[in-house]
């Protein structure tokens, strides 16, 4: 069973080489972002999009409730889009989101803390993202004997307030991966791996993640952070490559990228 998420700029610009990549694959979930084509729609609708910076540099979409609408729309429409490109390929998908069936379960962040224009911490409302709290695992495993390959877009659902949830595409990929056991965890990026000094660091330790993480950068910090703790719940191997190439699946478990060990 491997799990690949695919990037926001994978799913915009190089998605055939994921889909055709797919062909004879089974057991296959693939979680997406698109967070541009969420921003292009808001646009569309006139909904402005916002964005804040967490303290420790990390960008991210804040969603209100008007916006959560639109997100939801864009998500769903990216999943039918992949969904759709795999049945043209002769592999049998199904494309739904965590709100379905209380796939994925998840708590509304009540507050944040955020970076202001001037650099300064504050606390704002949370709006309507979510930390994933469960993973009906069994429900999955269903579908992936009935399936080729599952499409999974991060929206949560929020049980005890009956929303849904705007969840980072990363947090779902590795909830779902370590709910499931899976042998593979793969990440598909827009670099080809994790970089350091302008070269891909073709294995990376829990030691030469501590000595090196202020060179390798917040957002690629998280994804390791979350591979590292994905190994210790049961996933086999995790690996960080580069979804803007021919068969990047095939490529990535061959040996491409940066293979993140215990």
């Amino acid at each position: 069973m491997i799990v690949v998420k695919l990037g926001g700029k994978v799913t915009e610009r190089a998605l055939d080489y994921v889909l055709d990549d797919a062909i004879g694959k089974r057991h296959l979930v693939l979680v997406h972002g698109g967070g541009n084509f969420v921003s292009e729609l808001s646009n569309k609708l006139g909904v402005e999009p916002k964005f804040v910076v967490s303290p420790n540099g990390i960008k991210s979409r804040y969603t209100s409730k008007e916006e959560l609408e639109v997100y939801t729309m864009a998500m769903r429409a990216l999943g039918e889009k992949i969904a759709l490109g795999l049945e043209k390929r002769g592999v049998s998908a199904l494309s739904i989101s965590g709100v379905h069936g209380g796939l994925v379960l998840a708590k509304r962040k009540r507050q944040i803390v955020v970076l202001d224009e001037r650099g300064r911490r504050r606390v704002i409302e949370g709006g309507y993202t979510g930390k994933i709290t469960h993973v009906k695992a069994q429900v999955l495993t269903q579908l992936l004997e009935i399936f080729d390959a599952v499409v999974v877009s991060p929206i949560a659902f929020d049980a005890e307030e009956g929303v849904a949830l705007n969840v980072d595409g990363d947090q779902m990929a590795y909830e779902v991966a370590c709910a499931l056991k899976a042998e593979t965890l793969v990440f598909l990026s827009d670099v080809e791996g994790v970089m350091v000094d302008g070269c891909v660091l073709r294995t990376l330790n829990p030691t030469q993640f501590e000595q090196l993480s202020q060179k390798i950068g917040a957002g690629m910090n998280r994804k390791v952070a979350s591979a590292l703790e994905a190994l210790k719940k049961g996933v086999s191997r995790v690996i960080i490559a580069s979804g803007m190439k021919p068969s990047p699946i095939k490529k990535a478990l061959m040996g491409e990228g940066t293979l993140i060990t215990c």
